[in-house]
């Protein structure tokens, strides 16, 4: 007996999605394997030396380290942000004071270039594990174990402030006598957890923490304090590393020089607000009152510190950008960070070439430390009329008073 239409129609619509469902598992057979095969040569790349051989992979290594110290300073800086001769120093100061020790398979060179070579181009470990040819636990653990030697040079490296002498011939730091130096904060972009985004949220939105930095009239680091949440008041920062046992001290009858985020008062000067103050902002204009003339001086002062933070971030890109660090390592990482940067510009030759890059916008007696130490952030008049003091005199012996 045929079939009716309807039920004809019924069967073929059957058969053709009986089909259609056997086409489409066929395919989606294909796109796993097709899937696996791509994620196994990729995992191949990432993972770098699976299949390599042990000589293939030591020559590997040693290839790359002739390109750190036997290739000049160019390659040299590239990877690791300074010339054959520093980085040899520096391995040498490393082993010598930040007891830094070889193991049976690892050079202090190699473990070095590492570490340098992480901070330098915020690198994952993944990449890591491709340039140098090691495992990534080899490579977490030599990280952790240079980083630690580095902070142990802290005593070495970081600069003992100097003041402003009377008969200073600085074009930029002779008006502030007793001046220490300059201090100012800057934001490094972390990684923070979910409950603790708010209290890293800068006032731009970004999760990070707010670093303190000192530096002398010659751009290195004094002090610095690291850690705090990117929502932490710079005044907040400064109070907190004034009360602490190995902090900032300031003896009295000195001071820094700071912004106008800072509050003015004794052993911290900051500008004259609702003057112009920042170098764009003269535009090659004269001072027309003591209160310009003081905040053009100050802030050609106290430029310095923006230039050292300016230098620091663009030697070290870990600065620049969020890394796949904790909070706890990337704290102790800036405080390496600004180490380093008075180890390279101490031994530098010529002029420093991220000095160079970074563009402007905008053996003398050393303070007496067992003096009496300001310990507070209070505001008086006493030290307003010392501001205003300078201002009248900076303006009374301006050159252009008889023009």
């Amino acid at each position: 007996m045929a079939r009716c239409p309807r039920q004809r129609k019924k069967a073929i619509i059957a058969a053709v999605s009986m089909y259609l469902d056997l086409l489409f598992n066929f395919m989606k057979l294909v796109m796993q394997y097709y899937d696996a095969v791509e994620s196994e040569r990729l995992e191949s790349i990432d993972q770098g030396t699976a299949w390599e051989t042990p000589i293939a992979r030591q020559l590997a290594r040693n290839s790359f380290m002739r390109c750190i110290v036997s290739h000049g300073d160019i390659s040299c800086t590239m990877l690791v942000r300074m010339n054959c001769r520093t980085f040899q120093k520096l391995c040498m100061l490393l082993r010598d004071v930040g007891g830094l020790r070889c193991s049976c398979y690892l050079e202090i060179d190699e473990m070095v270039a590492i570490f340098l070579y992480t901070i330098a181009h915020n690198e994952k470990n993944l990449q890591l594990q491709v340039t140098f040819r090691r495992s990534g636990e080899t490579v977490c653990r030599v990280i952790k174990t240079v980083l630690h030697s580095v902070l142990k040079l802290h005593s070495v490296l970081l600069r003992k402030p100097k003041p402003v002498l009377e008969n200073s011939d600085d074009p930029k730091w002779k008006y502030f006598k007793n001046c220490l130096g300059a201090l100012d904060g800057t934001i490094v972009e972390v990684r923070a957890t979910k409950e603790n985004q708010e209290r890293y949220r800068t006032r731009k939105g970004t999760i990070g923490m707010n670093v303190l930095g000192v530096v002398d009239q010659n751009m290195e680091f004094i002090y610095c304090l690291a850690g705090w949440e990117g929502s932490a008041h710079d005044g907040r920062v400064l109070r907190d590393a004034l009360i602490r046992p190995n902090g900032l001290k300031v003896p009295r009858g000195f001071y820094y020089l700071c912004d106008a985020g800072y509050s003015n008062c004794e052993g911290f000067l900051s500008p004259f607000r609702g003057q112009r103050y920042h170098l764009k902002d003269w535009d090659g204009r004269r001072p027309r009152s003591p209160e310009e003339i003081f905040n053009m001086r100050h802030s050609t002062a106290r430029n310095s510190v923006e230039r050292a933070f300016g230098i620091l971030k663009m030697r070290w890109a870990i600065l620049r950008d969020t890394t796949w660090f904790s909070t706890k390592m990337v704290t102790k990482i800036v405080n390496a960070c600004c180490l380093l940067h008075n180890f390279i510009f101490r031994l530098k030759v010529g002029a420093d070439v991220f000095e160079r890059l970074y563009v402007d916008e905008d053996e003398d007696d050393e303070p007496d430390v067992d003096e009496e130490l300001i310990l507070h952030i209070q505001p008086s008049i006493e030290w307003s009329d010392f501001r205003q003091k300078l201002a009248q005199d900076m303006w009374n012996a301006r050159p252009w008073a008889g023009n």
